[in-house]
Parts: structure tokens; sequence; C-alpha cells
């Protein structure tokens, strides 16, 4: 009797080096825009604050609730930020910053196809659902994709900056992708 050994096709390296299919699909932007979704949740207007705060516990306890439920949104790793208040970046005076981040195999600053852009797809969801939580529980949340969420997600702890300014993190390196900033006046303890 003979033992085969059996070759699991995925356990390559670079299982797709040498597929043009799957080239175009990372690393051609799609014609219409309207074959994506990350313009929809983009353009998604935000919702209505609850009128009624909720009670919530200690700023402690809050954030780690708060970090719960970005990881069941999709969040890899989540930190929160101080912000300054009186800051031109920050013209409506959140204290706080909330940055989600998700494993990228490709770097969506490189690869424009839809395969591409799923980290981005990933955060945009994962920030939208959470700053709706956020809303409903009665506090003001909004996405801020001017604030360098990067420089924050180092700021909160997450990882540090190498010289082109990319997060690297001790769980995943340079593949990782930070979705845009939530600023939010949601009583959290900061990291970092």
């Amino acid at each position: 009797m003979s033992i085969v050994a059996f070759k699991f096709p995925w356990s390559r390296k670079d299982v797709h080096g040498d597929d043009p299919y799957w080239d175009f699909f990372i690393n051609t932007p799609p014609t219409d825009l309207t074959n994506t979704v990350t313009e929809l949740i983009r353009n998604a207007p935000a919702g209505n604050i609850f009128p009624t705060l909720a009670d919530i516990h200690t700023p402690e306890i809050m954030a780690h609730h708060l970090k719960e439920m970005a990881q069941y949104f999709g969040a890899e790793l989540v930190g929160i930020a101080q912000l300054e208040t009186n800051n031109t970046h920050n013209p409506d005076g959140y204290p706080f910053a909330v940055l989600c981040a998700v494993r990228a195999e490709y770097d969506p600053r490189v690869s424009p196809g839809i395969g591409g852009q799923v980290p981005v797809q990933n955060g945009l969801f994962i920030t939208f659902v959470l700053s709706a939580w956020i809303r409903e529980l009665g506090f003001r949340a909004s996405v801020a994709p001017h604030l360098g969420a990067e420089t924050l997600a180092a700021q909160a702890g997450l990882g540090t900056l190498n010289a082109e300014g990319r997060l690297v993190t001790p769980q995943f390196g340079a593949k990782v992708y930070i979705a845009d900033a939530i600023c939010t006046d949601l009583p959290l303890a900061a990291d970092g």
C-alpha cells in the first residue's frame, strides 16, 4: 500500500500569480461604480440621533462594549483615540475617534479592482453600522474620512507608522486597512 501526499492548492503562497482573471479582479477599477457597494455606503445619509440618551456604564466599560460591537460587525482591531476638541480638523468638537481595522491581503491604495477594494467595503460597512448604533444610544457619531485614520490608529495603540506613513500592526504587519474614523461624543476611555 502506498501513501499519496495530498497537495492543497490554497497552501501555496501565491496561488493566483499567473491568473489573468484574478489580476483583473484585484487591479482593474470598475468602469461603472454602481457595480460596487463602496459608493452606495459612502453616499448613504447618516440616521438621526435618538432623542433620549441611553443609560451607559463607565467610559471604560462602554469602550469595551463598543470594541466588542465593532468586532461583531467584522473589525479585527479596534482602538479609541482622544481628539483635540478645539481643532480645525474637528469643528464639531468630538472628544473621541473610533478606529476599526481589517486585514487587507491587497493594499486598496494600489489595488483598485473590486477584489482589491474588499477591505474598503468591509471598513465602510463596519463604520456605517457602528456609528448608527452609537446614534441609537442617543450620542453623536459621524464618519470622518478627512481625519487621518492611520495616524489616529497609531495614537490609539493599534500599531506604529512606518517610513511611508502606513500603519504596521503586530498581528498583520502592513497588511491592514484602517477604515475612516468615527468621531463621537459617546463617553469612552481612550487607548494608547
